[in-house]
């Protein structure tokens, strides 16, 4: 792909180091893109109609034998782009060589990411969707079961069991909220930015962004091949949503334990102990409060990649990747587990203590013309007296 410069091939050890395979879950993605920006190069003239039919037509047989898992990558593949314009030749000849007309693997790899974001976001908030039905089930279910809201992990106020599921939901929709956000800035084609700079063929990005049903079309070529602003949103979005994730996480461990007896989780959903046979481990929820640890360093790796890069493009961009799936996997596989796990759990909570009724019977003094303050003072000295 580069190799007119050279006269020397790629070092065995600088291919092993610097050659990455995390992209290849793109590969739909830039069969997608290549399609559109093949469509644009007939439109403007740039490459023959017979010639545009041959490379769609080799750009479908691959993505067949990708959805059908016979796509296969070869070592001397150094990224996606490559593996695609190499299986394209192999299908069409030479005019595979026009693929790249007008194109970088800079502006390329901008594209099949913002490609690649746009569906997840989409799945994600679906998932999360799902997740907040189950919240709200359980909220349903549990209206009228009264437990202690807790502050400072001391019994506060009495409150629906209900009513505790709902606050996850209300944070679990703002993620989604997040991601809709996202969606739309995500929605931006940076096809025609090049390498850096452009190019001197006569492209028209907007058609580009037109067949990929994308919104926009970059305005400045510099930010669209090295901007990762969006991969990072998107990585916090996903980072995010585990952090709520694991505070429930959180939440059900304690639950679960003899000291407070909340809720007994189905035996396929935990574990036992290799040496204590009393055990029942409530480990999917454990497993989801660590991972969370792993998005949050995947999300801090991302941000340390970008925070001293000049423009444009730079190779340390070629590990932003991995970071972002991470996140997207960790993610992905935590909401059904941790919903399955929900849906087959018995809650049967303690009745809450009766201090928890304390503020209701300052608030009844107030009622009454009390000051507030008067009103703390005398229940509290009460719950003293009574508790000494």
């Amino acid at each position: 792909m580069w190799g007119g410069r050279f006269e020397e091939a790629p070092d065995d050890v600088m291919w092993a180091y610097t050659v990455s395979h995390t992209d290849r879950r793109l590969l739909a993605d830039d069969i997608t893109g290549s399609q559109a920006h093949v469509t644009m190069l007939v439109d403007v003239g740039l490459i023959g109609r017979d010639e545009g039919e041959m490379l769609l037509e080799g750009l479908s047989q691959i993505r067949a034998e990708a959805e059908e898992g016979h796509f296969v990558f070869s070592d001397s593949d150094e990224d996606v782009h490559s593996a695609v314009e190499r299986r394209l030749g192999e299908l069409v000849g030479a005019v595979g060589g026009k693929l790249h007309t007008g194109r970088s693997r800079n502006d390329q790899i901008a594209l099949d990411m913002r490609l690649y974001l746009r569906r997840r976001c989409e799945d994600h908030s679906e998932a999360l969707a799902r997740f907040i039905g189950v919240l709200a089930d359980l909220a349903a279910e549990h209206a009228e079961t009264v437990v202690a809201s807790y502050t400072h992990l001391q019994q506060a106020q009495a409150v629906p069991l209900g009513h505790h599921f709902l606050a996850y939901a209300w944070m679990l929709m703002r993620d989604r909220a997040r991601l809709a956000d996202l969606r739309v800035r995500l929605d931006v084609s940076p096809l025609g930015a090049n390498a850096s700079g452009g190019s001197s063929l006569p492209l028209d990005p907007r058609r580009v962004a037109d067949g990929l049903g994308m919104a926009g079309v970059f305005e400045n070529s510099l930010d669209a091949v090295s901007a990762r602003d969006l991969l990072s949103e998107f990585t916090f979005c996903g980072t995010q949503a585990m952090v709520t994730l694991s505070r429930l996480a959180e939440e059900l461990v304690l639950w679960s334990s003899a000291e407070f007896g909340w809720v007994t989780f189905a035996d396929r959903h935990t574990t036992g102990s290799s040496a204590l046979p009393h055990k029942k481990n409530p480990d999917i929820a454990e497993h989801a409060r660590g991972r969370s640890a792993d998005a949050i360093g995947a999300l801090t790796s991302l941000l340390v990649i970008q925070k001293g890069l000049p423009l444009a493009y730079n190779s340390d961009l070629q590990g932003d990747k991995a970071h972002v799936f991470r996140v997207d996997d960790i993610l992905a596989s935590t909401l059904p587990t941790l919903a399955a796990m929900l849906q087959a759990a018995d809650f049967h909570p303690p009745a809450p203590s009766s201090w928890t009724s304390a503020l209701d019977l300052a608030e009844v003094l107030v009622q009454r013309g009390v000051p507030f303050r008067a009103a703390h003072e005398a229940v509290g000295r009460l719950v003293s007296g009574l508790l000494a």
